[in-house]
């Protein structure tokens, strides 16, 4: 809600860390791009449409985030690169995962940003996964655990940052239906996605502590009802139009929206803390995620 809405305001800078963001050329990844870069950090756009990249990257470098005056911009901000990734493939996570751990010296943030709404009609990817789950849930799996090895070395005080939504308590997850060929739904596919992220975050900590690696801490956020394009399209799917209109009244702009995921990133406090979930930047309880006590993909 915006009226609620709570900003970030540690001014830790990122001097020499390296951020890595999907699906950073547009909405609440851009503007947590733009915050990153203000402060001193080498920020990475990992996205699939170059042209619209580039395109952020020139608005980033012009126009600072709203907390800071136009005419004392690009003093020590930070540096920004593209690298193309296309979630839908996983050759396409590997290809860019291998091009990371090549040309990148460190890792010490990664920001599993990008996402979708569920696509109309079904639809699989090359690989045979149900598309949204693939993009918003497997893809940034296989992305993280490829990038842990480059990050451990990079560590003490890496993070990953894993985005979901509120609407993960709408969710279920049926084992025997998992690419959803019997009972697709726009919504509960992307509810579901969401969920995924959730018991990630969880099941990577745990993973990380039973293997005694340390340095990395992983979190969770609820970034709030934001107007994108995920939310126009979830919108079509599934609420009247009366109730959207209504629903503006409790939007937040894209900069509000990117402030929950900022603050775990680089605020004090979270450098002492693991495996919670977010929402207007405190801690917050997820609901009936006790019932999936192990994350429902194969961990190599």
């Amino acid at each position: 809600m915006w009226f609620f809405n709570e900003m970030c305001m540690s001014k830790a800078r990122l001097d020499g860390k390296t951020v890595v963001i999907t699906g950073a050329s547009s909405g609440i990844g851009k503007e947590t791009a733009r915050d990153l870069y203000t402060r001193g950090a080498r920020v990475i756009l990992a996205c699939r449409n170059m042209e619209k990249t580039n395109e952020a990257v020139e608005d980033i470098k012009s126009n600072p985030p709203s907390w800071m005056k136009k005419d004392k911009y690009k003093n020590n901000v930070g540096e920004l690169a593209i690298y193309f990734l296309d979630l839908r493939s996983f050759k396409s996570v590997k290809d860019c995962a291998k091009n990371l751990l090549t040309n990148e010296a460190a890792i010490h943030i990664l920001i599993n940003n990008a996402g979708m709404a569920a696509a109309s009609p079904y639809e699989k990817t090359e690989d045979g996964i149900e598309t949204t789950l693939q993009v918003n849930h497997l893809g940034h799996f296989l992305l993280t655990l490829l990038l842990l090895p480059k990050m451990q070395s990079s560590s003490p005080s890496c993070r990953i940052i894993n985005v979901s939504s509120i609407a993960y308590i709408f969710a279920d997850i049926d084992f025997d239906d998992i690419n959803l060929e019997r009972s697709y739904a726009l919504f509960k596919s992307y509810a579901r996605s969401k969920l995924a992220n959730i018991l990630f975050t969880k099941e990577l900590v745990d993973r990380l502590r039973k293997a005694n690696i340390h340095g990395i801490n992983v979190y969770c956020v609820h970034p709030g009802i934001i107007p994108t394009e995920v939310l126009w399209n979830v919108n079509n799917a599934v609420l009247p139009n009366f109730c959207f209109t209504l629903g503006r009244l409790f939007f937040k702009n894209v900069e509000q929206g990117a402030q929950t995921t900022i603050y775990c990133s680089v605020d004090e406090k979270t450098a002492n803390e693991s495996g919670l979930y977010y929402s207007q930047i405190i801690v917050s309880t997820p609901k009936n995620c006790g019932m999936y006590p192990v994350v429902f993909c194969i961990w190599n």
